[in-house]
């Protein structure tokens, strides 16, 4: 099983493959934060499933030289054909590592129909102009946004060597086109930005939609999976208390900016007045925790009124 030289700038983050016992599935941890040099744009995950014909994977990770270490990932493992990558959403830290897959394999990428919402949009133009900013050499003038191959809405199924695979729509909810990926045979369930671990979740897309965030939970919660991936955070065979952290992370915003907004406060005068005590220190707090409160505050004032 050959591993070529890179054709991208190298990366020197840590990009191992940590296998599940007994699932043929393997997956590829991100680290804390927000994308930086400090990280080379690595702070997502993503996995890939052997199937004895052909290599199911599970998002791309954040930059085409990511996506490439990604594929070396696979060829240290198997040197069965990539069939299929399956795109958990199209977020920035998720998607630049497909023109990997789309340049050097001859994978079939899959992805939920309202990921055409994003494509070619300003909104994505200017998500890859900022990462050029931010993340270069990692993403440079030669880095673009791969379209899918296909598209399905709310659920697809298929077969591939001795496994099934279930794609669910989990979205509007981190993202509008949220995808969970469920392994039959093993229980594994990929949950992509669905589940955040022990990190707080990004919130600050325009149409994060938190009610069915919740209720998506729920359903990830009564599926019992064997083993989840989560989209950030550490991989685990304890889902119930992975699920569990974001959600009440979640309810938490939702029980404190709904209180807010029907006695007529401010956004200020709410958080401020919150005690966020519980999750400050957590990874991702500074960064992300007020615009969270924010997004929530504006999203029940929206259903409110």
């Amino acid at each position: 099983m050959s591993v070529r030289e890179s054709p991208y700038t190298e990366v020197t983050v840590d990009t191992t493959a940590h296998a599940v016992e007994g699932a043929d599935t393997w997956y590829v941890i991100g680290l804390s934060g927000i994308p930086s040099s400090d990280n080379q744009g690595h702070t997502s995950n993503a996995g890939f499933v052997t199937t004895g014909e052909g290599v199911v994977v599970y998002d791309a990770l954040g930059t085409p030289a990511l996506g490439f270490e990604l594929i070396r990932r696979i060829r240290e493992v198997t040197d069965e054909p990539i069939r299929y990558v399956i795109a958990g959403h199209y977020h920035a830290d998720h998607i630049y590592g497909l023109q990997a897959f789309a340049d050097h394999t001859d994978a079939h990428i899959i992805a939920q129909r309202r990921a055409e919402d994003y494509l070619d949009s300003e909104t994505a133009r200017q998500r890859l102009a900022q990462r050029r900013d931010v993340l270069f050499p990692w993403i440079d003038e030669d880095t673009r946004v791969i379209h899918p191959d296909t598209y399905f809405d709310a659920e697809h199924r298929f077969s591939l060597g001795n496994k099934t695979f279930r794609l669910l729509h989990a979205g509007p909810a981190h993202s509008p086109d949220d995808v969970i990926m469920v392994v039959e045979e093993t229980g594994v369930v990929f949950a992509g930005d669905i589940v955040f671990d022990g990190r707080l979740p990004f919130l600050g897309d325009e149409d994060v939609n938190t009610v069915n965030w919740i209720q998506r939970l729920d359903m990830v919660q009564e599926m019992r999976p064997s083993f989840l991936i989560p989209g950030h955070g550490e991989a685990t065979a304890q889902a119930a208390r992975a699920v569990s952290f974001t959600r009440g992370y979640l309810q938490d915003l939702r029980d404190q900016m709904g209180a807010a907004v029907q006695d007529f406060l401010s956004f200020d005068e709410a958080f401020d007045g919150a005690d966020w005590s519980q999750y400050r220190g957590l990874p991702a707090f500074d960064e992300t925790h007020r615009r969270n409160a924010n997004a929530v505050f504006l999203e029940i004032e929206s259903e409110m009124f």
